[in-house]
């Protein structure tokens, strides 16, 4: 899934400043590491270090895990995976400020995000899905009993935006109640792409700490950015809204809103550069 053929930058450029804050950004199912580029933009702009990632098996080029159980679990590790060689391997690794690590997910990587920060999804909650019409990969790992045992966690993060939360009706507010970072939530009002949007405003009002809540007047895709032609006319479902709804300056909106909370958050005025 690819909203554009190529981003602009300058390979191995140098980086400059010190105690920069980092941003995780997790794509959707099915996405890549660009699918947000519009907000990493914004962020590298303000002095953020971004690194992003192609989820192994649930990404635009390899969905071979995408419908499967493993992938709740697998998500977040391969995450902290990312954090440890942005911290411990990454060449610049001197210039980031490890007590400034923030997440920015979407769909499933708002899960995701969700499940770094601290909740602990309820796998049981599967069950009135899975009956036995459904032949889905994930149901039947889950009627043979292939569930995972858990989800890693993962204290380093310190604020997190999330937008249009996945898989909702995995948790409940016991299991929300260790999520303890600052949070700004985004949802959609229409939902689709599976959210459904009454099961996202529950997750976010079952949050402990009253996390700020934004509703775009919009369906799910609306916080991808907006389409190319090209794009239009090959998947025109994900760039289709509302009459009188505009995507490009939402996302103008919603860039300054995700920049904003992360300058408060960790960052102060957004790092040296």
């Amino acid at each position: 899934m690819k909203f554009i053929d190529s981003l602009e930058g300058v390979k191995d450029c140098p980086v400059t400043g010190a105690n920069l804050p980092l941003i995780i950004v997790a794509h959707g199912r099915g996405g890549w590491f660009a699918a947000h580029y519009d907000v990493e933009q914004a962020l590298a702009n303000a002095g953020f270090v971004v690194a992003a990632i192609n989820y192994p098996g649930d990404n635009g080029a390899d969905g071979s895990s995408s419908n499967s159980l493993s992938i709740i679990a697998s998500r977040p590790a391969d995450t902290i995976r990312l954090l440890d060689f942005m911290l411990n391997d990454w060449r610049d690794r001197g210039a980031i400020d490890p007590t400034k690590i923030g997440f920015f997910g979407f769909s499933a990587g708002a899960y995701t995000g969700l499940i770094l920060a601290g909740a602990n999804p309820e796998f049981g909650k599967i069950a009135p899905i899975c009956t036995e019409r459904n032949k889905t990969l994930a149901c039947e790992q889950f009627r043979s009993g292939a569930i995972p045992p858990g989800a890693p966690h993962e204290p380093r993060i310190r604020a997190a935006v999330l937008a249009d939360t996945a898989l909702n009706f995995m948790f409940s507010p016991p299991g929300l109640s260790d999520v303890k970072i600052p949070l700004l939530i985004w949802r959609s009002e229409l939902g689709g792409g599976g959210v459904d949007p009454q099961n996202s405003a529950l997750t976010a009002s079952s949050l402990p700490g009253k996390p700020e809540v934004r509703v775009v007047p919009a369906g799910h895709f609306a916080f991808l950015p907006p389409c190319t032609p090209e794009f239009v006319a090959n998947l025109p479902r994900l760039c289709s809204d509302p009459p009188g709804f505009d995507r490009t300056a939402f996302h103008q909106e919603f860039n300054a809103s995700v920049l904003g909370f992360f300058r408060d958050k960790l960052a102060g005025e957004g790092g040296s550069r």
